[in-house]
């Protein structure tokens, strides 16, 4: 494996993974709007869609805990990416001298 495809496997993956992050904002922005409905249901109606309130927060908290891991993978990524080319750079050094 060259060191290009290299690079352009893992900009392929991060790329991948950030479309994943972009994602699971739009479902954490859904959730959002749905804990907002039940919070000015619930005002109106007292208790009677408490249910929708919990929904909208308990998908908030799944997907913001999504995002955040997500955030990390692809740190993660870009730091393996990183090692493993200062790796090669520095055996093809070895090897030149």
């Amino acid at each position: 494996m060259t060191i290009e495809e290299l690079r352009k496997g893992y900009m392929n993956e991060v790329k991948y993974q950030k479309h994943m992050l972009r994602n699971l904002q739009y479902w954490f922005q859904l959730f959002l709007t749905i804990s907002a409905i039940g919070v000015v249901l619930i005002y109106y109606y007292h208790a009677k869609t408490t249910w929708l309130f919990v929904i909208g927060a308990l998908g908030m908290l799944l997907f913001g805990y999504g995002q955040w891991r997500g955030r990390k993978n692809v740190n993660l990524v870009i730091d393996d990416y990183q090692k493993k080319i200062d790796h090669i750079d520095k055996e093809m050094k070895k090897v030149k001298k």
